[in-house]
C-alpha cells in the first residue's frame, strides 16, 4: 500500500518546523536525529512495530501474563510500556482504575509513582551536575543552610551523592512516621540533627524519603527555582510528558485517574486518594500515566542521551554501595549475585548480566521500573493495588524475553528502519 506522506516546511526566525501526517516519517526524522527530543504528545504517542516475529510471540505471550493476573483478582488494574532500542514497542491500560465504576485503564490514566520518583531526582540532579550548577560531591550545607546533624563534622560529611544514594549514615527510614503525618519538609529536615548515625557518610546503605527529598532544596537554592518547576523545566515539557506532576492537587482534579484500592471479601474496593508524600516530592511525589513513563524510558535508552551525557549516565548507575534486591521475585528469572543502589536506581547484578531498576509503593499504588542496558529494554508497570502483579511483573517479563532467545544468544531485533 502506497503511503502519501506530506511534508510541509515553514521558515521562520531561521528556524525549521517540520509537519507531516505519516508517523513513518516522523519515525525517520527522529532516527536521523537520534539526540532529538520527542516532537509528539502522548495521545499521539507511535507504538513501533518490531522486525522479528518473536517480538509479537513475546509481547502475546506477556500481555496474556498482564491479562491473566487481572483476570485472577491479582490487581483491579495495570497499565505497561516497554521500550527497545529508545522506541516504544507495547504501551497498553489493563482492567479498571475505579472497580466499582468499571472506568477502564488507558494509556492516558494517571497512576502514583511513589518511590520510582526517586529515578527522576537523580535525573534532574545528573542534567544539573552538566549544567556546572552543582557538584555531586558538594556538601549539602553549601546549598541549605539549615541542614544539620548532630555534630558540624557529620553535617559537612554529607554530600548530594550521599543523599541520592542513602548512605548518609541516618537510620533506615529515618522520620517516615513524620512524611505520614503530614509534617513539612523544613520540619522534617531540622529534626535529623537528633538522630545519631549508624555510621560514616558513604559506608552503610540505609533507604531515606526525609534526608533523599533533601536534594529538592538543594535544587532549589542552586537554581532560584522549585523543584516542581525544575522537574517541569528539565524533564517534564522537554519530553513532552503532559500529563504528569508533582502534587497533590494535580492528581485529585484529574478525570482520568487510578483509584487506590484494597482487597475485601467481595473483591476489590477503592480506597481514598491521600495527600501523603507529597511534602517529600523527590522521594515519592510523581504522578505520571504510562506514556508518560514511556517518553521518560525512551530518553534513558537512545545512544545519543538527549538528557544525560554518558559520564552522567554512568555515574548515576554506578553502584556505590552494596544493597539488599527488594523484589525477590527476581530469582523466578536469574538468580543475582549481588545488588547495589548507585543514585535513585538501584543495580541488580546477575552472573552475566544486569538490570537498573526500582520499585514503588505509595498510597496503595505500586510502580516498577527497569533498564536491560546489554539488550538496551526497559519496561514500566503502575498498578492501582498492592498485590503479587506488580512483584512478579518486571522478572516475568525478562524470564519470558529469554525464552524467546534463541541459542546463539542474540538479542530479539530492534524496532523495522523506517520506510522511505
Amino acid at each position: 500500500m502506497i503511503r502519501i506522506v506530506i511534508l510541509v516546511v515553514f521558515i521562520v526566525g531561521g528556524s525549521l518546523l517540520f509537519f507531516t501526517n505519516s508517523k513513518k516519517t516522523e519515525a525517520a526524522i527522529n532516527k536521523t536525529a537520534p539526540d532529538s527530543l520527542p516532537a509528539k504528545a502522548e495521545e499521539q504517542i507511535e507504538i513501533v512495530k518490531l522486525n522479528d516475529p518473536r517480538w509479537d510471540e513475546l509481547l502475546t505471550n506477556y500481555e496474556d501474563f498482564i491479562q491473566q493476573s487481572i483476570d485472577n483478582r491479582l490487581a483491579p488494574g495495570a497499565a505497561v510500556v516497554i521500550v527497545k532500542d529508545s522506541s516504544i514497542v507495547y504501551m497498553k491500560g489493563f482492567g479498571y482504575r475505579h472497580a466499582g465504576t468499571k472506568e477502564p485503564v488507558d494509556a492516558n490514566t494517571i497512576f502514583r509513582l511513589g518511590s520510582v520518583s526517586k529515578c527522576f531526582a537523580s535525573v534532574l540532579s545528573g542534567m544539573l551536575v552538566q549544567e556546572n550548577i552543582f557538584r555531586w560531591d558538594d556538601p549539602v550545607i553549601n546549598y541549605v543552610p539549615h541542614f544539620a546533624l548532630k555534630t558540624k563534622e557529620q553535617t559537612q560529611g554529607i554530600s548530594l551523592r550521599h543523599i541520592l544514594s542513602h548512605t548518609t549514615g541516618l537510620p533506615y527510614h529515618a522520620f517516615t512516621n513524620l512524611v505520614e503525618e503530614g509534617n513539612s519538609l523544613d520540619t522534617m529536615v531540622y529534626h535529623l540533627r537528633e538522630l545519631d548515625l549508624l555510621g560514616k557518610p558513604g559506608q552503610l546503605y540505609s533507604y531515606q524519603n526525609v534526608a533523599y527529598s533533601v536534594i529538592g532544596q538543594v535544587i532549589q537554592a542552586a537554581t532560584g527555582k522549585t523543584y516542581e518547576a525544575m522537574m517541569q523545566e528539565k524533564i517534564f515539557a522537554p519530553l513532552h510528558m503532559t500529563r504528569a506532576s508533582l502534587n497533590f492537587d494535580a492528581i485529585k482534579t484529574e478525570k482520568n485517574m487510578a483509584m487506590p484500592h484494597r482487597h475485601s471479601a467481595s473483591g476489590w474496593a477503592a480506597t481514598k486518594l491521600s495527600s501523603t508524600y507529597y511534602n517529600v516530592g523527590p522521594a515519592g511525589g510523581i504522578n505520571a500515566s504510562i506514556s508518560d513513563m514511556g517518553l521518560f524510558l525512551t530518553s534513558l535508552t537512545r545512544d545519543n542521551h538527549p538528557l544525560l551525557d554518558s559520564t552522567t549516565q554512568d555515574q548515576i548507575f554506578h553502584p556505590f554501595v552494596r544493597a539488599s534486591a527488594k523484589n525477590r521475585h527476581f530469582y523466578s528469572w536469574k538468580r543475582p549475585t549481588s545488588a547495589y543502589y548507585g543514585m535513585g536506581w538501584r543495580i541488580i547484578n546477575f552472573k552475566d548480566d544486569v538490570v537498573y531498576y526500582h520499585g514503588g509503593y505509595v498510597n496503595g499504588f505500586r510502580s516498577e521500573i527497569a533498564i536491560h542496558p546489554k539488550d538496551n529494554i526497559a519496561i514500566c508497570v503502575l498498578v492501582n493495588s498492592t498485590g503479587p502483579l506488580a512483584d512478579q511483573s518486571i522478572p516475568e517479563f525478562f524470564r519470558k524475553y529469554d525464552q524467546y532467545l534463541p541459542v546463539s544468544g542474540k538479542p530479539l531485533q530492534g524496532p523495522r528502519p523506517p520506510a522511505p
